[in-house]
């Protein structure tokens, strides 16, 4: 497919930080089109003008990556909610909105795929050739179709992540390799993820890192160790909630009767656009070079995110300006002192 021609990922990283935006089937699920559960984006088909909405916003937000919404758009997710017959039609529809969506402004398209659950460690051999099936379809379409590069992304085993890896070079398309840091210390099939990042870095990821399951707190940490231990760009996209020392991973967040909050009770921990911001910088401080959000993320997340690594955005023109509040601004003297404080009112 004919692209336009537009500076690449590699060198927007030389550039300095590239910013990102996920969690598009949280964000879509809130919104009432996708479905909690099995998370697969029938909205690509059902209802593409809110898919194009939600890349728009992030485009205006800063991000300066549309990925396309392949993510659960592997064959075994879509046989669970009876929609085999649409694999090809939903993968394709997916990157031609991404890259429709782009062309407004000056983004790159990534391409997408993620953990399949088909993967087992006890028979590499087996599940790995599943694995491959799945991603070689996903990815020949998305080629196909035109992307940039691929996010491989949430891989829980470094034995799926590799099968992922070694499509996408097949294929000529640069790989953003990153791990869901589910558990403690390890991947599922036993490396450390410090390792996990190093071993794709050495087989050839151009990208390596984080997304998902931990908040900016928790994932901090294993950035600082993953940059001083690989000599490829390092990726962050957190959640925005806040884990701790003690629950690292959103998964396993409950409350105060211990009832797990995962996946659409998590409200009570999200995190601030203000929080997100000072996650941005502190990650580009510990030299993390793609910055971004992943399942919970927002428009107004990413935006200030992309502010406080000094991005003027199209949507900055719309950033909070609270001194022009009437009860809380300054503006000729504001109001908040006249209507006898902000308690007062009740």
């Amino acid at each position: 497919m004919s692209r336009p021609s537009r500076r690449t990922l590699q060198q927007r990283l030389a550039d300095g930080v590239v910013v990102g935006a996920e969690g598009y089937v949280f964000e879509l699920e809130r919104r009432g089109y996708v479905k909690a559960g099995p998370f697969v984006p029938e909205v690509i088909l059902d209802e593409p003008e809110a898919l194009r909405q939600l890349h728009r916003e992030f485009l205006r937000a800063g991000a300066d990556v549309m990925v396309a919404l392949t993510y659960y758009a592997h064959r075994d997710k879509l046989e669970d909610v009876g929609r085999a017959d649409d694999l090809e039609a939903m993968n394709r529809q997916a990157v031609r909105i991404a890259n429709e969506i782009a062309a407004e402004g000056d983004a790159l398209v990534a391409g997408n795929i993620c953990n399949t659950w088909s993967y087992d460690p006890e028979s590499p051999v087996a599940s790995g050739a599943v694995v491959r099936a799945q991603y070689e379809e996903q990815l020949a379409w998305a080629a196909e179709e035109g992307v940039d590069f691929v996010i491989a992304e949430t891989n829980d085993y470094v034995g799926e992540a590799l099968i992922g890896l070694e499509v996408c070079q097949a294929l000529g398309l640069p790989a953003m390799v990153t791990f869901a840091s589910v558990q403690p210390a390890t991947t599922y099939d036993g490396y450390d993820y410090v390792e996990a990042c190093r071993v794709l870095a050495d087989a050839g990821a151009a990208i390596v890192g984080l997304n998902c399951s931990r908040g900016p707190e928790t994932m901090l940490p294993l950035l600082e160790r993953i940059r001083a231990a690989v000599d490829v760009p390092v990726a962050a996209q957190p959640v925005p909630f806040h884990t701790t020392a003690a629950v690292p991973a959103f998964e396993s967040l409950e409350d105060a009767e211990g009832r797990h909050l995962f996946p659409i009770q998590l409200e009570p921990f999200q995190c601030t656009r203000f929080e997100m911001a000072e996650f941005a910088l502190r990650a580009q401080n510990a030299g993390v070079d793609y910055i971004g959000i992943c399942c919970g993320g927002g428009p107004h997340h990413v935006r200030a995110m992309a502010e406080a690594l000094g991005r003027v955005t199209p949507a900055s023109r719309y950033s909070p300006a609270i001194e022009l509040h009437p009860i809380l601004g300054t503006h000729d003297g504001g109001r908040h002192e006249a209507m006898g404080g902000w308690d007062a009112q009740g």
